[in-house]
């Protein structure tokens, strides 16, 4: 099977009758029915992570000022945004980049007549884009999407100098279809802030990948808080299920403000803010270089969750 793709009416649900299997027999974990990718169809040699987080997080300004920071230690790096809304990319490149699913359709799905320049664009200091876009809202499913875009990759020989490849994926949604990065993912990273909601779909997350990380190499990088001036409650849920804070960046407003510039914050006029915020942008790009045992968290239950967070 070279899709990335299994029609509707061949998936089944788990619950007493078969998986779907990939190539080598394995189910996609416990009630799946999610979509199958091509177990031939792998990366290559490059790190990979997938960013996931509750919407409106900032997975996507996370997302692309780690890009830049990889690119600033030397490394050749893709980011693939996972979005219907294509906007993951544009503080990199300045513009909303058309997506995959968009050029393929041009052609009506005759993917040998494209070229990368028609769906691969270069970024701030090298980064180079893409758009894998996704289905019109209630139809289709991500999980294609994501497959035909590594497909093309690969077929343009595009995955072969990269050293990095970033998904930067939608909101918190981890069906079937949106989880498809995590069977291509070494790290999946959680963004979170410190407040309740955050943590909840941090927790949801954390239960997606342990999933995953049955039958596939995908495993649990790490949270990274975003847009928070603390982390007791981040600290509490990490103490509970076993993960670890590799980052915080504060709420800024140059952060605000370098989406609004459409631009990255390496970007941004130099201010002691500016260049904090950078330099822990490096620190975690080389500690992620330089990998590290992954974390074998527990999600919790949802009364649990729900006990736990908060102030007496």
């Amino acid at each position: 099977m070279n899709v990335a793709s299994v029609p509707l009416t061949e998936l089944r649900r788990a619950d007493g009758l078969a998986l779907k299997r990939d190539g080598n027999g394995h189910g996609d974990g416990e009630g799946s029915v999610q979509v199958q990718l091509d177990p031939n169809l792998r990366i290559g040699t490059a790190k990979v992570f997938a960013v996931y987080g509750k919407g409106g997080i900032g997975k996507s300004t996370t997302s692309s000022n780690l890009s830049v920071a990889f690119s600033k230690l030397g490394k050749r790096v893709l980011q693939i945004g996972c979005d219907p809304k294509h906007d993951s990319t544009f503080t990199l490149t300045k513009k909303l980049m058309p997506t995959v699913i968009d050029v393929l359709e041009s052609v009506d799905f005759h993917a040998e007549e494209l070229r990368p320049e028609d769906f691969v664009y270069e970024g701030y200091n090298g980064v180079m884009c893409v758009e894998a876009g996704g289905p019109p809202a209630g139809t289709g499913c991500g999980g294609y999407v994501v497959g035909q875009t590594v497909k093309l990759l690969k077929e343009h020989h595009l995955l072969d100098d990269t050293d990095v490849v970033i998904f930067d994926v939608l909101g918190d949604v981890v069906c079937g279809g949106f989880a498809a990065p995590l069977q291509h993912a070494d790290r999946a990273l959680i963004v979170t802030a410190n407040d309740f909601d955050s943590i909840f779909a941090m927790n949801r997350i954390v239960q997606a990948i342990g999933a995953k990380a049955k039958n596939y190499k995908v495993r649990l990088g790490g949270v990274i808080a975003n847009r928070s001036a603390g982390t007791d409650q981040i600290d509490k849920f990490n103490h509970m299920v076993g993960l670890k804070t590799m980052a915080r960046f504060p709420d800024l407003d140059a952060i605000r403000r370098s989406r609004l510039k459409k631009a990255t914050l390496f970007e941004m006029d130099d201010s002691p803010e500016v260049r904090a915020v950078q330099e822990e942008y490096l620190r975690l790009a080389a500690s992620l270089w330089a990998g590290g045992d992954p974390y074998a968290a527990v999600p919790m239950k949802d009364r649990d969750l729900f006990d736990l967070l908060g102030f007496d």
